[in-house]
């Protein structure tokens, strides 16, 4: 009889490696451009409300598509879904470069939504497959790795490609590394016949018992108000900077990397910690320093003011969120959905980017940007209490 994936060492190293590059590649592929399509719609003529059409428009075909996928890979095997979507991916980052129009740009970003709800939650399902009982934390942290730096560099590899060429290398550069990932996921990735997933005899819990389970409702609450607070410092914090410090663009982007560079580093020594201490009590204690550091842009007067705010953010989000992966890991593997589990933590993900973007400027209509820090500060309070709430009265083994 055929060993599945999870038997092998060499082979799940090698299926982790895999994933690693094939999301480091996507994550940063997308990083690289997105900051950089404001100013081209508008060059092209978008107003406001087209702008935010065009990144909604991901959202939303994104957020709506999740669960179907994520659920699908735990019927059917995680590789068939990876492999297409990563496919189809490349596809759309290449017509960015052919289809130069806002219009184009609303549809394509909608396609471009829907191949990402294939990649991200499946591929997180797949490493949590292989994640050794006791083990989550670390091999989720370095799987996490992947996405931080990948948001981290992106922008700036997208402004230094945009400056030594055109924006039409961007897009090419970002259909390049895409590419390089299909082919990693297509001939690194075992046949699906050999994923765990396809030989267990567990039935996936359904839809209404995965959203009644206490520990993924606090998870799902603290991811949102985690993500949203990202969302309000990412969006306005240049903002604010600029108007009220007259601070340069390139010293409010090194804020905004600065959170999410020391995050990243610090996913390893976190994860090895949550595999031996209390994840709970960690991402209690992170999601409180995240608290605090969202507060304190609010009354910041001077850089090291925005830099040690900054420091702190990722510090906590470093402390609190490979015990979060950790947690949803063993979450999916207690009711045999890890595809489904992570696409609720995906959509909690998403969903907090738009409510965040979107509640700090309706805040800045209506009073002045540096209320969005406090109001944050605020949500992701109620995020850490909830979780609270929730953990401690759900499965002690989770």
């Amino acid at each position: 009889m055929e060993k599945n994936v999870e038997t092998s060492t060499s082979m799940r190293r090698r299926v982790l490696a895999a994933l690693f590059v094939c999301i480091f590649s996507s994550v940063l592929g997308t990083g690289i451009v997105v900051p950089l399509l404001p100013v081209y719609a508008s060059d092209l003529g978008a107003s406001g409300i087209y702008i935010g059409l065009i990144f909604g428009s991901f959202s939303l075909s994104r957020t709506f598509l999740l669960p179907y996928f994520g659920r699908r890979s735990d019927t059917y095997g995680r590789k068939p879904i990876i492999v297409w979507g990563l496919f189809f991916y490349t596809l759309i980052s290449i017509s960015f470069v052919f289809f130069k129009s806002v219009n184009a740009l609303i549809v394509i970003r909608f396609f471009q939504g829907m191949a990402s709800a294939m990649i991200l939650p499946v591929a997180q399902a797949y490493a949590g497959d292989l994640t050794p009982e006791g083990g989550e934390g670390l091999g989720m942290s370095a799987f996490n790795m992947s996405i931080f730096f990948g948001l981290s560099l992106g922008p700036s590899m997208g402004g230094l490609i945009k400056d030594s060429f055109n924006l039409s290398a961007t897009f090419i550069f970002m259909g390049g590394l895409v590419t390089i990932a299909f082919f990693l996921a297509l001939f690194l990735l075992p046949p699906k016949h050999l994923e765990s997933v396809t030989h267990r005899k567990q039935t996936p819990a359904p839809w209404r018992h995965l959203m009644a389970n206490r520990m993924i409702l606090g998870l799902f609450a603290l991811r949102f108000t985690y993500t949203a607070c990202i969302s309000i410092i990412w969006s306005f914090l240049p903002i604010y900077v600029d108007k009220n410090f007259s601070m340069s663009s390139t010293r409010a982007g090194f804020l905004l990397t600065l959170g999410v560079m020391l995050s990243g580093l610090l996913q390893m020594p976190m994860g090895a910690l949550a595999d031996r201490w209390n994840k709970r009590a960690m991402i209690f204690i992170g999601g409180l320093i995240v608290t605090y550091a969202v507060a304190s842009l609010r009354w910041s007067n001077s850089y090291a003011d925005f830099f040690m705010a900054n420091c702190l953010f990722g510090l906590g989000g470093g402390i609190c969120m490979p015990a979060h992966m950790a947690l949803a890991v063993t979450s999916g593997k207690q009711v045999a959905a890890m595809g489904s589990v992570m696409a609720i933590m995906t959509v909690a993900h998403s969903l907090g980017m738009m409510g965040g973007s979107l509640l700090a400027g309706l805040i800045m209509d209506l009073s002045a940007v540096y209320y969005a820090f406090t109001w944050g500060a605020v949500i992701m309070a109620a995020g850490v209490l909830v979780f609270f709430l929730c953990a401690t009265r759900a499965n002690p083994h989770t």
